[in-house]
């Protein structure tokens, strides 16, 4: 089964020694913050194991960041299931908690939010500790991430509503899934696990800029793959392997061959790009403190390509079956148990 799929990954990344002293914290303010609203929901979400996710993505993380991360971790991935593909006009209270995600990074930090719910609220306190201590270059550079990956999610949802999901060619779907992924901020958010800023010129360099790019592309990939039967039950057609399905009349397995092999090769041009790092930082004449800043921004992505890879093939999100309510919900069209956009 597609989650079973192994990819072959040269990176050794580590787990954070405070995985449980934060998931026993974290999963107690996900309950508090109602981002759970039923006894079923928590089981569900506790399935999924996100305190893996966060403690293998961001492994240097201090205690109290990894907690923060890991609530960081469950409000994303929770508003990412709230359409309900009985309920077309959801699509517009969606867009509305939106706005009110992308616009809390340009407030002051602590800011109350004008749109009231469980992830808007939880949203607004974990930014004003994420952004703690970051320069307003660094924020400026997450929130533009973060604001794109949201728009992305909200067309997504516009799509689902419109019955056009199924609608994207090859191209234009590869396009789109390097902003529904959202790894670019989640990269930028490495920087902030470690108390470091990538120099601002070599984050407008092309060779770092295509890393990210190729980077968001392998994990998009691999997630298609991975969470393929979640999503296949749910009726989306927001998935790699469904897409390439329908555009060449091939089989499902086929399809998934193919979805391997163009994982595969972003992978591969990612690490020809990586190698040429040192050659980069000569051209910008780096000195060995900004090198050193350099080196921990590609640990950064690396720990992101194999440490989302190493959680997906555990995680109970992408189960390959489902029983209850959790069950009920998908085949419905819903990608969550609780609605989360009420108060």
């Amino acid at each position: 089964m597609p989650q079973d799929v192994r990819f072959d990954l040269p990176f050794d990344t580590p787990v954070s020694e405070h995985l449980e002293y934060a998931r026993a914290r974290h999963l107690r303010w996900v309950w508090e913050m109602r981002l759970v609203r039923s006894r079923e929901g928590f089981e569900e979400y506790k399935s999924w194991d996100l305190p893996q996710a966060a403690a293998r993505t961001y492994p240097h993380a201090s205690a109290d960041d990894m907690v923060v991360l890991m609530n960081w971790f469950s409000l994303a991935f929770l508003f990412d299931d709230q359409f309900d593909a009985s309920q077309p006009d959801r699509a517009d209270r969606i867009a509305e908690v939106a706005r009110e995600l992308i616009v809390t990074p340009l407030r002051p930090a602590g800011s109350p939010p004008r749109v009231a719910c469980p992830i808007t609220l939880a949203w607004a306190e974990v930014w004003n500790h994420l952004s703690r201590d970051m320069s307003l270059t660094w924020q400026t550079r997450f929130a533009a991430s973060w604001g794109r990956f949201l728009v992305a999610h909200c067309e997504e949802v516009d799509l689902a509503a419109r019955g056009l999901e199924g609608t994207l060619g090859l191209d234009e779907y590869a396009e789109f899934r390097r902003r529904t992924v959202g790894i670019h901020h989640s990269i930028d958010a490495g920087e902030r696990s470690r108390g470091f800023e990538v120099p601002a010129q070599v984050m407008g360099h092309p060779v770092m800029e295509r890393m990210r790019d190729l980077a968001a592309d392998t994990i998009g990939f691999m997630n298609d793959i991975h969470s393929f039967e979640r999503e296949k039950r749910r009726g989306d057609g927001h998935n790699l392997i469904a897409v390439l399905r329908r555009e060449r009349g091939c089989s499902w397995q086929e399809a998934t061959d193919e979805a391997y092999r163009m994982t595969i090769a972003r992978l591969d041009e990612y690490l020809e790009l990586q190698a040429r790092v040192p050659q980069m930082c000569d051209e910008l004449r780096l000195d060995e403190a900004e090198r050193d800043r350099v080196r921990m921004g590609v640990e950064a992505i690396q720990h992101w390509i194999n440490g989302n890879y190493e959680w997906a093939l555990t995680s109970g999100r992408y189960a390959a079956a489902k029983e209850g309510p959790v069950a009920t919900a998908e085949l419905a069209g819903r990608g969550s148990v609780d609605d989360l956009l009420t108060v």
